[in-house]
């Protein structure tokens, strides 16, 4: 994805997971009106067109909700249109109040900025998220995202509809993919991969070295303590999210990272997803 955006003509830094579409659409977890956790599992079996935007107090924001709210009734009950941006949810429920926005499910990412880690549209400047509109399948299949390379220019709304009638046509595609999308629950007793496994694994996993034949690691190099700091909390959402809890040294600009999966007493597929999601950031 290409991740380069202005505002008003000055460059920002897009940060998060950088995906390749099509792929397996990672989840999230945002906050709706009335403060409940909500995840892209709570849209199962349904097609999703997500829009995110920086802020409903942007003229271009307020009417890019009320644009998918009105353009909603058209579409097939199998669609279902979902808005995320930081604002408060105190201040999306009072705009959608005063807008009769009833067709568009308006949630934020204020707490722990997940749905803008896993989707690489957070702003680091700004600490906004982009404005973007992404379809995801029924099968949770990302296979779409269109992303508006400056802040203050509206979506291309016939586009984004134009590929909705195309998933529609096709609701369900499946993708082959070396690793699953994300970590399983891990039980005490749960098996070690096989040293060769290791390896195999490993060799798609570039910088990370192994260590006792049962950790992996590997040191990622910032300008200074704020950007190592700021890395180490994005690979905390993310490991947090997969109930993964890897060893983080921060040392002024150098952080260091260390996998195992200690319910096995050494490395498991868990453990090469987390490295992978890390890398993507």
């Amino acid at each position: 994805m290409d991740r380069n955006i202005t505002f008003k003509g000055n460059p920002l830094t897009l940060v998060g997971r950088n995906l390749r579409i099509p792929c397996l659409a990672p989840d999230f977890k945002v906050i709706s009106q009335d403060l409940k956790e909500i995840s892209l599992a709570d849209f199962k079996d349904r097609i999703k067109i997500i829009n995110s935007f920086p802020s409903l107090d942007t003229p271009v924001c307020d009417l890019q909700v009320k644009e998918f709210n009105k353009r909603a009734t058209g579409l097939s009950g199998d669609v279902v249109i979902i808005g995320i941006s930081k604002d408060l949810p105190f201040a999306q429920k009072r705009f959608c109040e005063a807008f009769e926005i009833k067709n568009v499910f308006v949630f934020s990412d204020y707490k722990t900025s997940s749905f803008g880690i896993n989707y690489g549209l957070l702003i680091k400047e700004l600490n906004l998220l982009a404005r973007a509109a992404l379809i995801v399948d029924k099968n949770n299949t990302l296979r779409y995202l269109q992303l508006s390379p400056e802040l203050t220019a509206p979506l291309n709304y016939e586009d984004v509809l134009k590929n909705l009638e195309e998933v529609i046509k096709s609701p369900v595609l499946s993708i082959k993919e070396g690793l699953p999308s994300k970590c399983k629950p891990c039980e005490t007793g749960a098996p070690a991969l096989p040293k060769e496994s290791i390896e195999k694994l490993l060799a798609n996993h570039q910088g990370w070295q192994l260590v006792e034949d049962k950790k992996l690691v590997k040191e990622f190099k910032f300008r200074d303590f704020i950007e190592s700091k700021y890395f180490l909390d994005m690979v905390s959402v993310i490991a947090e999210e997969q109930g993964h809890h890897p060893t983080m040294t921060l040392i002024y600009n150098k952080l260091k990272i260390t996998l195992t999966t200690h319910a096995a007493g050494g490395l498991t597929e868990n453990d090469f997803i987390m490295a992978m999601m890390i890398d993507e950031l």
